[in-house]
């Protein structure tokens, strides 16, 4: 069985938590799309760990963790999170990688900062971890994949023939220092060396798992809303964060993903620059920041505040309807107790109108929040484990969000540890 784990909103919804969560059910656990860019936090018996690239069920040691070929693999900073892991206690890391997966060059973190600087207050927020070039270079078909690094004849004549064009670029448009072929080439040739105990056939072995009945779980990272087809475009990542890329980020076919487990935090925020209609500020943003999970709302990846927000019922609904969502699970609710009254959007005004689709982005823009208010708990629940053992309060606003999006909320999280969590019947 496949089960693919995604976010409905912006990203930061807590998919870590849970997919550490189903890891523990599971035979191979699989990142499928974007890099080093957003973090995956997960609390367990050896620690806490912010995990960027490695799947999240690389603490459980029978689990094989595989980085698809969806993914863009930063060599460097995969194997220090691998050496950071194993500083934690954990005995191993069962990891394969896919030999099609492309690499993230040297190149794509320098352009990624050079158009951040250029751009100036126009920039996209991005983390400068090199994505966007990646992708575009990917889908332009001057990307480098795993096998190719072990051609070394190959592999120089085509890194020369890119740098050409790269070194224009950066002369013409940025104004820096240009690339080296022989520095670069040989950066390579240390990434081949680093990875090649792991690398295999990553399509072959997971659809030979799925035919012998193992448990797969398809790990996503960012959520709905920063998808390229279906987000707030143009503020929004270079890879599909959508389940149903999943297949193609793993190399399944995509009948086999029998359920998407969307995940959603029972109040809203995000990193990076976009459109963000339930947004928050001042001291009214801080206080929900600073009671915001188990080290307040902070970016895994940058250290930035999150921006914060209420509960967004239209853009979480949408965000279920495009991920195809199964079963949901509102992570967080712990995190609301601190207050008395709870706001929760429920439909957006555009030009005098009010509705509850989630429109493109340029009438997002002109959208403003309808709120409704409903009572809060105002009393500490977590590690509770029973949903009837909550206050009335917070059934009553797990109920309410559960008709607005239209979806089973089967678990509900109210801590950050594994067992902190409550499943629903």
């Amino acid at each position: 069985m496949v089960r693919a784990i995604v976010g409905a909103n912006w990203g930061d919804e807590g998919k870590g938590k849970i997919t550490d969560m189903f890891a523990a059910e599971s035979d191979i656990v699989i990142r499928f799309q974007g890099g080093a860019n957003a973090g995956h936090t997960i609390i367990n018996n050896y620690g806490r760990f912010a995990l960027h690239q490695l799947p999240s069920g690389v603490c459980y040691p029978d689990v094989i963790n595989v980085i698809g070929n969806g993914v863009a693999l930063d060599v460097e900073k995969l194997f220090k999170e691998i050496q950071s892991v194993l500083d934690g206690g954990v005995p191993s890391v069962n990891l394969r990688i896919s030999e099609r997966c492309q690499i993230m060059m040297p190149y794509h973190v320098l352009l990624d900062t050079y158009e951040e600087e250029r751009l100036a207050d126009r920039a996209f927020g991005s983390t400068k971890s090199g994505i966007a070039p990646f992708y575009s270079d990917k889908y332009a078909k001057i990307g480098f994949q795993v096998c190719e690094l072990f051609d070394e004849d190959y592999l120089k004549e085509k890194l020369e023939r890119i740098l050409q064009v790269k070194n224009l670029i950066i002369e013409n448009v940025y104004h820096k220092p240009l690339l080296q072929l022989d520095d670069i080439f040989q950066k390579l040739l240390e990434y081949r060396d680093m990875i090649a105990p792991y690398v295999c056939d990553t399509g072959k072995l997971i659809r030979d798992a799925i035919k012998a009945g193992k448990t797969v779980l398809l790990e996503g990272q960012l959520g709905s809303l920063k998808d390229p087809d279906h987000g707030i475009y143009p503020m929004v990542t270079s890879s599909s964060t959508l389940a149903g890329y999943g297949a193609i980020g793993a190399g399944i076919p995509p009948y086999e993903i029998k359920d998407v487990c969307v995940i959603t935090k029972a109040y809203s925020s995000a990193v990076g620059a976009g459109e963000f209609v339930s947004e928050i500020f001042g001291d009214e943003a801080q206080e929900m920041r600073l009671h915001g999970g188990d080290k307040g709302e902070f970016g895994a990846t940058t250290g930035r505040p999150r921006r914060m927000g209420w509960f967004d019922c239209v853009a979480t609904r949408y965000g279920c309807e495009v991920q195809g969502a199964t079963e949901v699970v509102l992570t967080a609710l712990d995190c609301l107790s601190y207050l008395e009254k709870i706001s929760l959007c429920v439909g957006y005004e555009i030009d005098g109108k009010v509705t509850k689709d989630f429109p493109v982005t340029p009438l997002l823009k002109k959208a403003k929040p309808v709120l409704v208010t409903l009572d809060g708990w105002h009393c500490d629940i977590r590690g509770i484990t029973e949903f009837d053992k909550l206050p009335q309060a917070a059934q009553d606003y797990v109920n309410f969000i559960e008709k607005e999006i239209g979806v089973r909320i089967a678990y509900v999280s109210n801590g950050p540890k594994r067992e902190e969590i409550i499943r629903r019947a």
